[in-house]
């Protein structure tokens, strides 16, 4: 089974790692690239021997692959996920932002905001009622507060935003599904 990727071939200046542009090349991704993916999802730390081993291949063709996935974005990265209650940010919401303008300079004027905010964890622009669904994270409210004056009441351009407080989680997690051989 092969499935199509389209390649990154370059970052876009300003933009932080996750922005690059599109390339009309593409790279194909057979049961073995498939097979890594899935264990590198279940746990980055693996070294390539022990990917080697899950997903029988030679632990050279397995690093070579690993490292292909890298730098094509199949992979964007390696992180540790952290508990935001274990440094003290034990309060997480979901904000829901309306924008004034809709233009391409106010949107990205936004965006560029949004991913310079360190409580920002992930900012999702979308379709239907509102314009973007934010995930953040804060000590207390105090400081939710103080947040939403700089970048909700402060900014001339957000029509309103509606804050969800998030009372547990019942799923966390960035795995993609990854499908497997036919």
């Amino acid at each position: 089974m092969k499935f199509p990727v389209e390649l990154a071939l370059e970052s876009v200046a300003g933009r932080g790692p996750a922005a690059f542009t599109r390339s009309e090349t593409f790279m194909e991704l057979d049961d073995f690239d498939l097979q890594i993916l899935q264990s590198m999802q279940e746990d980055n730390q693996r070294t390539s021997q022990e990917v080697a081993q899950r997903v029988n291949l030679s632990p050279v063709s397995c690093l070579r692959r690993m490292k292909r996935l890298r730098e094509s974005r199949v992979v964007l990265g390696d992180v540790s996920v952290v508990d935001p209650a274990a440094v003290g940010r034990g309060i997480m919401m979901v904000v829901l932002v309306t924008l004034e303008s809709e233009r391409a300079d106010k949107l990205d004027h936004f965006k560029r905001a949004m991913q310079g905010a360190p409580e920002i964890m992930q900012c999702l622009s979308v379709t239907g009622e509102v314009d973007f669904v934010l995930t953040l994270t804060m000590r207390d409210m105090d400081e939710y507060e103080a947040f939403a004056q700089r970048h909700f009441w402060g900014n001339p351009n957000v029509k309103r935003f509606s804050t969800l407080v998030v009372m547990n989680r019942a799923k966390y997690g960035m795995a993609v599904p990854v499908p497997t051989s036919a």
